[in-house]
Order: C-alpha cells, then sequence, then structure tokens
C-alpha cells in the first residue's frame, strides 16, 4: 500500500506557517494539519482545569488523562476534548502565553508525535509546526523552513489582535530540551519578510508540483 505523502511545513511563530500550509493543501487536495493548534489545545484545556502551566508534572499528568480524538472536517485535521474543538478559545492571549511552556514538557511532545503521526490515516497531508521535519515525520523528503524578521512577524501578530512576545518565544521554542526549533536537514529555506502569501505558497506548490510530476 502506498505511503501517504506528508509535506512538512516548520517556522517561527508568524512566519506564515498557517495561511500558507492552507493554500498548499487546498492547491495539491492534501489534509491541512496545523500541529500548533494541537499544542494550544492543551495549553487551553491546562488553564480551564487550573492546571499550573509553569509545573511541568502536572501538565503531563493532565496530558496523560484528557478524552482525546482526531477528525477530519474540510480537509482540515482537529483535535477534540471530550468531543469539542475550541475554535476560539485556543487563540486567546491567555493560551498564547501558555503554549511555549506547555509544549516544552517531554511527555507533552511524545503525545503529540503519536498523535500527529497517526494523521496519515487520513491520507496525503501538509503538515506544519516547529518540529514537523526535525521531530514528527523526519523521513518525509518534502521539508520547508518559513522564517521573516522579527518585525514583520510582530506587525502580523498585531494585525492578528495578539499580543505576544515573539522573541522571548523563539528563544524558549529554540532552547528546549526536546525537539527544539531548528532547521530540518534537506529543508528550503524561505524568508518571506517581503513576500505575500500568494507569493510564498505559491514557491512550495510550483516546487511540489515539480516533485511529484503535476506541473
Amino acid at each position: 500500500m502506498k505511503q501517504p505523502i506528508v509535506i512538512a511545513i516548520d517556522g517561527t511563530s508568524a512566519s506564515g506557517k498557517s495561511t500558507n500550509a492552507r493554500l498548499v493543501a487546498r492547491a495539491l487536495g492534501f489534509v491541512y494539519v496545523d500541529t500548533g493548534a494541537m499544542y494550544r489545545t492543551l495549553s487551553w484545556y491546562c488553564l480551564k482545569k487550573g492546571v499550573d502551566v509553569h509545573n511541568p508534572r502536572a501538565v503531563a499528568s493532565a496530558c496523560r488523562r484528557w478524552k482525546t480524538s482526531l477528525e477530519c472536517v474540510d480537509q482540515r485535521v482537529r483535535l477534540l476534548v471530550d468531543g469539542y474543538y475550541p475554535e476560539q478559545e485556543i487563540r486567546s492571549e491567555e493560551t498564547s502565553a501558555a503554549v511555549s511552556h506547555v509544549a516544552a514538557v517531554p511527555k507533552v511532545r511524545e503525545w503529540m508525535k503519536r498523535t500527529q503521526r497517526e494523521c496519515v490515516k487520513f491520507g496525503n497531508l501538509v503538515m506544519e509546526g516547529r518540529d514537523i521535519g526535525t521531530n514528527v515525520f523526519p523521513e518525509t523528503d518534502h521539508k520547508f523552513y518559513l522564517d521573516a524578521c522579527l518585525h514583520e512577524r510582530t506587525k502580523r501578530r498585531h494585525a492578528d489582535g495578539i499580543k505576544e512576545d515573539l522573541a522571548s518565544r523563539d528563544h524558549r521554542d529554540s532552547q528546549r530540551a526536546t525537539a527544539p526549533l531548528m532547521i530540518a536537514l534537506g529543508a528550503k529555506v524561505i524568508n518571506n519578510s517581503q513576500m505575500t502569501s500568494a507569493q510564498t505558497s505559491g514557491l512550495i506548490i510550483e516546487e511540489m508540483r515539480r516533485r511529484l510530476g503535476l506541473s
């Protein structure tokens, strides 16, 4: 049986991973997976349950206990908690502040890796995050890494109505002991500081069509 194709799109916060991954998935007819939303969902769950997100053991315990399931709706994978998808809640300022602490817990990353790898049951994937090409699907041949200057990324966050200290977030993500943010071996790096989403996604779509013999 032919293995599903996985396109890994990693990168820094506000580098356009989500927007571009959605555009690439739509253009190629692949399923879109936002792994950051999965970490945000656990962060939201911890806050909702009164779990101290600065306590790795408490966070790991919550991750071990919560009841989740995966579903694919309109070519997008969602992580449900007790049958509910907290679409709006996971984008709050409070959740944004908690997520890098939750994501740094080794047991959480183990759980997420297993769960994210299960997504291939839905077919060919465009999966975006911070460790897809290095940790979740290191075997894929299709790796991309997006980045932009800090000023541009901060501007994008503010345009979305989100206040976040991206420099601190970048530092925590790149310095964590388990699956740190880094450029995967063989990844095509795209700095899109001066590029639109259409231009950025267009580069990836053109490259993938060439590789898959679709152009």
